[in-house]
């Protein structure tokens, strides 16, 4: 799992209200793997606010191409844009940006672009529930870049730029959970995009968490997200301690229940647990990034 982070550079809000150029559809193609852990951005809460304009692409809600935003991204930065294709309002954070910590309100449908650093690192994830700005409680995804309380589950876009080889690593986490489906994908690039803009991956496209009842998370009898093992069950072996610790121990084929296929059936891409290392993307040159809240079929 790629670490938390900030950028090591500035950031800058995109001009204009660009919605990420369109990414190539290859869902069957193989991800490529990287580094994993030994790749941690530093932490960092960067600028203070500048508006960030959000739009409503044309097929946001289909999950179909946008209109190409090159012309509007300074030379030596890159665009990431978040698309909101839930069915309810998510506060979309992008740490070391002016929409971290408190986030950005997306409703269904819309989205908003913001470029970063050719050597940016750190996360993107989704709050729910927030009462009235992301800055206040909110009933998932209340966290800061670790992600780590008061209030996982959080899924998690991961991200590394330029880290080896003119190559990013990125990846969707729900090792601390999930609150929101989500998937990424890349453009302005050679490299092949392993998920379709649908968000197919090898045959499987991402769907809705079908969560054991002992790993709903709720926040006023509501459910808001599917809890990490370690957080349903405790325990040295789902929670990869004692003699289950390490790579070569923590092994969730030979756990009582693999509860990590919980979050792989729903997103075959992600990491499921710490040491999911196959789960880790590349794309080199200077790629730009479309991470998409929602599930292929739109519910």
């Amino acid at each position: 799992m790629i670490g938390a982070g900030g950028s090591r550079a500035g950031v800058a809000v995109a001009s204009g209200t660009p919605s990420g150029s369109s990414p190539s559809a290859g869902g069957d193609a193989s991800p490529s793997t990287g580094p994993s852990d030994s790749l941690s951005p530093s932490r960092s809460a960067g600028p203070k606010a500048s508006p960030v304009r959000t739009s409503s692409p044309r097929n946001a809600a289909k999950g179909g191409p946008e209109e190409s935003p090159s012309a509007a991204v300074p030379a030596g930065k890159r665009l990431i844009t978040v698309v909101n294709r839930t069915r309810q309002t998510v506060w979309a954070v992008v740490t070391d940006t002016p929409v971290y910590p408190a986030g950005r309100a997306l409703a269904p449908g819309r989205s908003m672009s913001v470029t970063v650093a050719n050597d940016w690192g750190g996360r993107v994830w989704g709050r729910t529930g927030c009462a009235t700005t992301a800055a206040g409680h909110c009933a998932s995804g209340d966290c800061t870049s670790v992600c780590d309380g008061p209030n996982p589950p959080t899924t998690l876009g991961e991200f590394t730029f330029d880290a080896y080889a003119g190559m990013d690593f990125y990846d969707v986490s729900m090792v601390d959970g999930a609150n929101l489906p989500m998937w990424i994908n890349v453009s302005h690039t050679t490299t092949t995009d392993p998920v379709s803009s649908s968000g197919c991956y090898r045959g499987t496209c991402t769907t809705a968490i079908d969560c054991p009842e002992a790993m709903r998370a709720l926040d006023g009898g509501r459910e808001i997200g599917c809890k990490p093992p370690c957080a349903a069950f405790g325990g040295d072996t789902y929670c990869c301690r004692g003699a289950w610790a390490g790579r070569t121990n923590c092994l969730p084929a030979k756990w009582p229940v693999d509860y990590t296929q919980v979050f792989k059936r729903a997103a075959p891409y992600a990491y499921s647990y710490a040491f999911d290392d196959a789960a880790t993307m590349s794309c080199k040159g200077a790629c730009y990034y479309r991470i998409t809240f929602g599930t292929t079929n739109g519910t």
